[in-house]
């Protein structure tokens, strides 16, 4: 429901005597469903521009209520001239003065002049008065939210009286940075304009900041930040030196060394990097500060990520060694295939030869399974890939030379597991070589549908052809299959067995065979089990 719909009932609620109760509690579940892209869709005179701004104001603005000690609310203003909270942001570096979530909620009557006058004004109001929050005693500061020349909404920054009682030299600096980060909003300086360190950095203020100077000396680095370079091996006191120094002093010949490193060590750019050296690894990321002349500093946040990196390099070799098994076990059975192609050569029975030739086809088929898991990270394989290269080569092996089979697919496999993949695609080739060898026995060309329906880890296979008809392709029940009959065993035995299915022969209404494959994935079955264990 959009968030219009329920301002524009909001007044009902104000007087629930004249409303159904059934009505009153519907209106009430509405107003709790408000976010704030709902929000910005009341707003018409905002084009794609304004809402992207406003975007990347939330998205980056925790980085203010952390240094700041303060709740930070996003108010726009409706057409009746109220105000509506469209975001809020919460502190981590000091308790939080709003419990309960606000969004959608309306500013009291007594902050309204107060917001009008922001909403005219180019730089930062603030209050004449403190207000209650609860038990605590708030100041407010307002920042209007300017863009491309007009006001979009107000920045409210709630300051806790109570924090700032007993501040050290931590608190003041991170407070002082705080001021001035709020003050560049309604300079259009923030949010910054390239928005893409906010979706690759994850440091917090908590975890580290440095103050540089406008000229890259740093004036203040907080304990956490001190830490993070010790563990990199700066051994020098880091105030008063240049950051850029600091960071190159540490660097070895063969240190990796990011193109945007020297841009975040200078603090002249909205960017990120890392700092790789001594078998750490910092995450950093420059936020410059500006002030009505340009540019005053920077804010330089950074996060001790070697552990991070540690275990995302396990993860990396893990699964580096994961596919090389599987390109060597696809090597070794495609050395079995042509080993069993060279017998085949050897020998003098044509019954032989064509057992052989079913050996080496079968081998060769769980040989691409692995080809397709040696290119993927995990133990999934695109499934719709592997199994239309592997059909493909099904019929070109067991078709004549005259012979032209054309295979048609409706629907998705999707992703699958090896355990699902290796059984399936033998069951897959199995049924191809059948219709193939005996459906189109003597004709010259034919077709084959593969439909395919998948819901979760149930599966619907089914198998059509235009050939002779079930007689030529059915014995009792199952598969006719050329040599042993192993190939009527592969199907049923993997079909009832191993994925407790059904395997159906029917004759097709306009000529030919459909056999009806239905099927559980169990594999499938496992890993969806294993991801709803983790998720509680």
């Amino acid at each position: 429901m959009h968030a219009w719909y329920i301002f524009a009932h909001r007044d009902l609620l104000g007087n629930l005597k004249h409303i159904d109760p059934l009505q009153a509690c519907a209106l009430r579940m509405m107003e709790t469903m408000a976010d704030f892209t709902h929000i910005l869709a009341t707003r018409p005179d905002f084009d794609d521009s304004d809402r992207e701004w406003l975007h990347h104001l939330v998205a980056d603005w925790q980085v203010i209520a952390d240094l700041s000690f303060a709740d930070l609310l996003l108010v726009l203003q409706k057409g009746d001239g109220s105000y509506v909270v469209a975001e809020q942001c919460r502190p981590s570096t000091v308790m939080t003065l709003r419990i309960d979530d606000v969004v959608g909620n309306e500013i009291k009557d007594d902050m309204i002049d107060e917001l009008d006058t922001t909403m005219r004004s180019n730089d930062v109001v603030r209050s004449t008065v403190l207000r209650d929050v609860g038990r605590s005693t708030v100041c407010n500061v307002y920042a209007p939210v300017r863009h491309n020349g007009k006001t979009l909404g107000v920045v409210i920054r709630e300051t806790n009286m109570s924090t700032r009682e007993s501040n050290g030299r931590y608190e003041s600096e991170s407070i002082n940075a705080g001021k001035q980060l709020f003050e560049m909003i309604p300079r259009e300086q923030f949010p910054y304009h390239d928005p893409v360190m906010n979706q690759r950095h994850n440091a917090r203020v908590s975890d580290g900041f440095i103050l540089l100077t406008v000229d890259g000396v740093v004036r203040y680095s907080s304990p956490n930040a001190i830490s993070c370079f010790r563990r990199l091996g700066a051994v020098t006191t880091m105030q008063g030196q240049y950051l850029s120094e600091i960071g190159t002093q540490l660097l070895h010949t063969k240190d990796p060394v990011p193109e945007a490193l020297p841009l975040v060590l200078a603090g002249k750019a909205a960017v990120d990097s890392e700092l790789n050296a001594n078998r750490s690894v910092i995450s950093i990321r420059s936020l410059p500060l500006y002030g009505a002349n340009g540019r005053s500093g920077a804010l330089i946040l950074c996060r001790d990520v070697t552990e991070l990196r540690r275990r995302d390099q396990e993860l990396q070799t893990k699964d580096a060694t994961i596919s090389e098994i599987h390109h060597r076990v696809k090597n070794n059975l495609q050395a079995v295939s042509a080993l069993l192609r060279l017998q085949a050569r050897k020998t003098k029975s044509d019954e032989v030869k064509k057992e052989l030739a079913e050996a080496q086809r079968r081998v060769q088929t769980i040989a691409m399974v692995h080809e397709g898991l040696s290119q993927t990270a995990d133990e999934m394989v695109d499934y719709d890939k592997v199994i239309s290269n592997l059909l493909k080569m099904t019929v070109d092996l067991a078709t004549m030379r005259d012979q032209h089979i054309h295979i048609d697919y409706i629907g998705s496999f999707g992703m699958m597991p090896a355990q699902d993949a290796t059984p399936l695609s033998l069951v897959l080739t199995e049924l191809i070589t059948n219709a193939v060898e005996h459906g189109f026995e003597g004709r010259k060309d034919g077709r084959i549908t593969i439909s395919v329906g998948r819901g979760g880890n149930n599966l619907n296979v089914v198998v059509e052809d235009d050939g002779s008809g079930l007689d030529t392709e059915e014995d009792n029940g199952m598969a006719r299959s050329s040599g042993s009959g192993l190939g009527t065993q592969i199907i049923n035995t993997f079909v009832t067995n191993d994925f407790g299915g059904t395997v159906h022969w029917e004759p097709r209404r306009e000529g030919g065979t459909r056999v009806i494959l239905d099927m559980r994935l169990r594999a499938a079955q496992d890993l969806q089990e294993d991801s709803n264990a983790t998720d509680l």
